[in-house]
């Protein structure tokens, strides 16, 4: 009996920017809910959904967060649950489908010349 390989998952990468607009005092009011807020993001990382996030600086006015997966869900619920939006540091938030064409972890690689730019072995343990 012949055994059949599986061929390769492909697997759709969507990117999407979780945006913090953020009230004048945020540095000065983050601290009550700091560990709470990490853990969140440290959480969401752990199950593949949270890439990078980070507060603006210079000045600290917002902060980004990249996500990933196959609906924007995972970052409404991050935003959702986030203590810096339920304690009202944040005033407003959003999130934007982000189509990323260059680096390891592109969405859609595209070369200078404007061809698909092959990506030798995408790395999908952290999905």
């Amino acid at each position: 009996m012949a055994s059949v390989q599986s061929s390769p998952q492909v697997v759709l990468v969507v990117h999407y920017l979780l945006f913090y607009e953020v009230v004048d005092d945020y540095v000065a009011r983050r601290a009550e809910f700091r560990e709470e807020h990490l853990r969140l993001a440290w959480a969401a990382h752990s199950r593949g959904e949270l890439l990078l996030g980070g507060a603006l600086a210079d000045p600290p006015d917002g902060a980004v967060l990249l996500f990933q997966g196959d609906s924007p869900t995972v970052a409404e619920a991050f935003a959702q649950a986030d203590p810096y939006v339920k304690n009202g540091l944040i005033t407003r938030w959003y999130v934007r489908t982000w189509t990323s064409v260059a680096g390891e972890w592109a969405q859609t690689p595209v070369g200078p010349t404007g061809t698909v730019q092959a990506v030798s072995a995408r790395r999908t343990d952290c999905l």
